[in-house]
């Protein structure tokens, strides 16, 4: 029987380590299978002599192996009974001297790697039935498999009183069950009810039993949720289990840093916080509650818009009940759709398919390399080093970012690599075992290495080939996956926690990506093309043409020249073959460049232009006040509207200044409200009290690390709480004037002269 591993963990019985997997099988059984297995790390065979010298007290044998380590030495393999002593063995290794090869490695994890286990699993055995899971396999025979297998996800989300001591109602919400569920001596309409929380408790754990989800889900479920619940059936002496092994609780741990999350553990299943989960899947929110995500996502808002919610919801308890567990549910139903109906899951499932890292450890990215490069070392007989967490001490050097030339263009046209550093990676063998001082190929750091298979070269170009796969058959969501899998290597190897942890091999990639864009743009201006701005991965070229059909008929034929010159350029300065290709991107047909603040200096990584996108006009933006969270709407409006107005060279002063009555006479109130991130408690930041810490200090309870306030008279003032008069001029000074001088710049003329109508003709009357 196939199935897909949802979680794995071990337990040690009678000094024998069991590894426990559990998930779902093809025909819709949950599982538990259960194998022995033994713990083990790689010395030199050179040095096994070491233990005649040591008594450990540990259990473990010595066995001869055909591995050896990067430098080829032949190493020997040491056994144990029990995962946990593995570290204390492995130091006192160390403190003799004696150097160990992954001996770091999570018990569960060696295990899926031994077996090939990427999610999937195939299990021939017997088993038996159980209360908890379908299916109970004891020594089955196991080894991984290609499989497509829904998994069941149920959705909670719980309704309390304002201090979260007694809870209201809980909706689950899944494919096979909607329901709400309230304490309540009458009966309610639309839920079943119960005369005290230990019922309504007990019922519903037992309800998620039956269920037997594989996934729960919910927004800021582990913060809040998952938080009430222990804390209530604490309180109450209702058993909070809900996990697959009686004998495995669940497990709720809090951070209370924002930027460390929460944990909950549920034996045998996942538990998703969505916001994570978006976050995970670089969605980008302007704040990440779930009405917005709702609207953003899915086109809905909430059942209801609190004003005060705290208060509300006792209210809608005692007077509207049923009010109450409509809106729980719709919660729960909101939940569901955005992350199933939207590929959240899927996503995750298609990532654990390709890295080996099981749902939860997805954002893993040290992790996800790790079992990429150990499955693919084992299969050639190599043992890689044990990780040791190095001190970040010079940083890794970054992409080439040339200075732009400012200006206000007509065509400009866009290209870029595609998936540069990955490309890089292939096409100069970049790869920890493959780096060697005695290496073929010299990077432009001066790090060398040896001209033969490397292993990541060797993922990279598997997981491409899966790509183009995934992209032929419109597969969005496991091209995502690749995609994101690939580009998180190169940061990795920057990454002092990674056991192949290196600057010379990193900074290997960022300077070949330099060279390449400073060769391309010095060969595009040889042809004679006006090159006015790169970086890391892109070049932009204005094109003085007459019209839109030759600028692209220009653009195809840069493609062509300088694919075929880095043909050329690898082959024979590297004996290789190019895996770089440059792409043409878009071209703009309205393009603007602009300074850097109170410069003549262009900017870098901020312009905005104007493409042609199904028949229509569009205005895009990088960098700039309009793509960024913490300008206020208002700076956004303003800009998009001043920005249309340029590419169409039509008056900007009387916009300006009728903009600016607008904010004064306080019609744009609405769109007045700053929103920041705290990155950490308030209490702790102690050197400087940025405006957004000083809003968040004024509030009762921290719900939301996005912290939304006004500039007021009197200072930064929470919007939930604000009370004085809204500085209006620091909104001017601050938000708009710094937009229109940007523009302003080009035409020699002045925000401040402007709003005081010192000049009448208009921009473009001239």
């Amino acid at each position: 029987m196939k199935g897909f591993v949802v979680y794995a963990t071990y337990r040690v019985e009678n000094d024998k380590a069991k590894v426990y997997l559990f998930g779902r099988l093809e025909n819709g059984d949950s599982f538990c299978a259960i194998k022995s297995f033994k713990p083990y790390f790689f010395i030199k065979d050179s040095q096994t002599d070491v233990f005649k010298l040591i008594n450990t007290g540990i259990k473990f044998e010595v066995q001869a192996s055909d591995f050896t380590n990067f430098k080829g030495e032949k190493l020997a393999k040491i056994v144990l009974n029990n995962p946990k002593e593995v570290p204390s063995l492995r130091d006192q290794l160390l403190s003799k001297g004696v150097e160990c090869y992954e001996a770091d490695i999570r018990f569960a994890y060696r295990f899926l790697f031994d077996h090939d286990i990427k999610g999937g699993i195939e299990i021939e055995g017997e088993f038996k039935q159980s209360s908890l899971v379908s299916r109970i396999y004891d020594e089955p025979q196991i080894s991984g498999a290609e499989v497509n297998v829904p998994l069941k996800v149920l959705s909670i989300d719980i309704e309390t009183d304002r201090n979260a001591q007694k809870i209201f109602s809980i909706a689950l919400y899944s494919e096979a069950l909607k329901h709400a569920y309230v304490v309540s001596d009458k009966e309610v309409e639309g839920a079943k009810a119960f005369p005290d929380e230990s019922a309504l408790l007990s019922h519903v754990l037992e309800a998620i039993r039956l269920l037997d989800p594989d996934i729960i889900v919910g927004w800021n479920i582990v913060d809040f949720d998952f938080k009430v619940l222990q804390d209530r059936c604490r309180k109450l002496g209702v058993p909070f289990s809900i996990s697959r092994d009686e004998k495995m609780p669940v497990y709720v741990k809090i951070k209370s840093e924002f930027m460390r999350d929460s944990e909950a553990e549920v034996p045998g299943r996942i538990v998703f916080d969505g916001i994570q989960l978006l976050k995970a899947s670089f969605v980008k929110l302007e704040d990440y509650k779930l009405d917005t995500a709702a609207k953003e996502l899915l086109g809905e808002a909430k059942a209801i818009a609190f004003t005060n919610k705290r208060e509300e919801i006792e209210l809608l308890y005692k007077n509207a009940p049923a009010e109450l567990c409509k809106y729980n549910l719709k919660d729960a139903d909101l939940v569901y759709r955005i992350l199933v109906e939207k590929g959240f899951i899927d996503l995750a499932v298609a990532r654990t398919k390709l890295t080996g890292m099981l749902p939860d450890r997805i954002k893993a990215s040290v992790a996800s390399l790790d079992s990429l490069y150990l499955r693919e070392t084992r299969l050639r007989k190599i043992a890689c080093m044990t990780t040791k967490v190095a001190d970040r001490g010079e940083r890794i050097k970054g992409g080439f970012v040339m200075e732009s030339k400012p200006g206000i263009y007509g065509f400009v046209s866009v290209f870029d690599f595609k998936s540069l550093y990955p490309s890089i990676i292939r096409t100069f063998n970049i790869d920890p075992l493959s780096n060697s001082p005695d290496g073929e190929i010299t990077a432009p750091n001066g790090a060398k290495f040896r001209n033969n298979n490397g292993i990541l070269p060797v993922i990279i170009e598997r997981l491409w080939e899966q790509r183009e796969l995934a992209k032929q058959r419109n597969n969005n969501i496991e091209s995502q996956a690749i995609k994101i899998t690939m580009n998180s290597f190169f940061g990795v190897l920057a990454n002092p926690a990674c056991r192949f942890y290196s600057l010379d091999v990193a900074n290997a990639i960022t300077s070949f990506g330099q060279t390449i864009i400073k060769k391309t743009a010095e060969l595009l201006r040889q042809e004679g093309l006006d090159v006015i701005y790169g970086d890391t991965d892109s070049i932009f070229i204005s094109l003085d043409l007459p019209s839109f059909d030759e600028a692209q008929k220009v653009s195809s034929a840069v493609v062509g020249k300088v694919n075929s010159y880095y043909d050329a350029y690898v082959r024979d300065n590297f004996g290789r073959k190019s895996c770089m290709e440059l792409q043409y991107e878009k071209t703009f047909i309205r393009f603007l460049m602009p300074k850097i603040r109170d410069s003549e200096v262009g900017s870098k990584k901020r312009y905005a232009g104007m493409i042609m996108k199904d028949g229509k006009e569009k205005i895009v933006f990088t960098g700039l006040e309009f793509v960024r969270r913490d300008w206020t709407e208002a700076a956004k409006k303003f800009q998009m509207h001043l920005i249309e107005l340029l590419f169409h060279q039509k008056d900007l002063k009387s916009y300006i200044r009728s903009y600016v009555q607008d904010i004064t006479s306080g019609k744009l109130d609405n769109l007045l409200v700053y929103r920041k991130a705290l990155r950490k408690d308030v209490s702790e930041y102690t050197k400087t009290t940025p405006p957004h810490v000083k809003a968040a200090r004024q509030l009762q309870t921290i719900d939301n690390p996005i912290i939304s306030y006004y500039q007021t008279v009197d200072g930064p003032q929470p919007l939930e709480l604000i009370k004085s008069k809204i500085d209006y001029e620091h909104y001017i000074e601050k938000q708009i004037k710094p937009i229109a001088e940007a523009v302003l710049g080009f035409y020699g003329e002045s925000f401040d002269e402007i709003i005081s109508n010192s000049k009448q003709h208009t921009l473009f009357s001239f």
